[in-house]
């Protein structure tokens, strides 16, 4: 079996979704893993299926030529086994303002950390009247890496940008 990642884009509308699937299922592929969302009107998603390696090639002509939805296929990585990472979750929490993102993930990424699963959300806040930003991070720490120091690289940071990280 070969594995593919698959990236979704069209306008959203209803059976985006069974479109996909429908077209891995006839190239016997089976859909293990995904992430899916609708935002500001258009259907957005990054799908991990896995294909018999003689039909791969089908798949992704067939993926390509769908209706309303770009489909982009890259080739799934396998895991390297010498290293055991551990993951490090965390929520943030506070005012939102343009470089939110980029500062979390900068630091994340100085210490060698990757990001797996990330979510952000900004919502009106109700007292204040200003908007919240708020995110939830999965992250990937190499065994290499220092876990007590990740945390304290957040917490700095969280300091310094004044917005609320709970850890765990």
């Amino acid at each position: 079996m070969t594995t593919l990642v698959l990236t979704v884009v069209g306008d959203d509308r209803h059976g985006l979704v069974a479109a996909v699937a429908d077209v891995v299922d006839a190239h016997g592929g089976n859909w293990e893993n995904s992430q899916l969302a609708e935002l500001a009107g258009a259907f957005a998603g990054i799908i991990e299926v896995s294909v018999p390696a003689e039909r791969e090639a089908e798949l992704r002509s067939a993926l390509g030529v769908l209706d309303g939805l770009t489909v982009t296929s890259h080739a799934g990585a396998g895991s390297d086994a010498a290293e055991v990472d551990r993951v490090f979750g965390f929520q943030v929490l506070g005012n939102d303002r343009p470089g939110i993102v980029r500062e979390l993930a900068s630091t994340l990424s100085s210490h060698g950390v990757s990001i797996e699963r990330m979510a952000t959300e900004t919502r009106d806040a109700a007292m204040s009247g200003g908007r919240l930003f708020e995110a939830t991070i999965t992250a990937r720490v190499p065994a290499s890496v220092d876990v007590d120091d990740v945390q304290s690289a957040i917490e700095h940071l969280a300091a310094e940008i004044q917005v609320d990280v709970t850890l765990g």
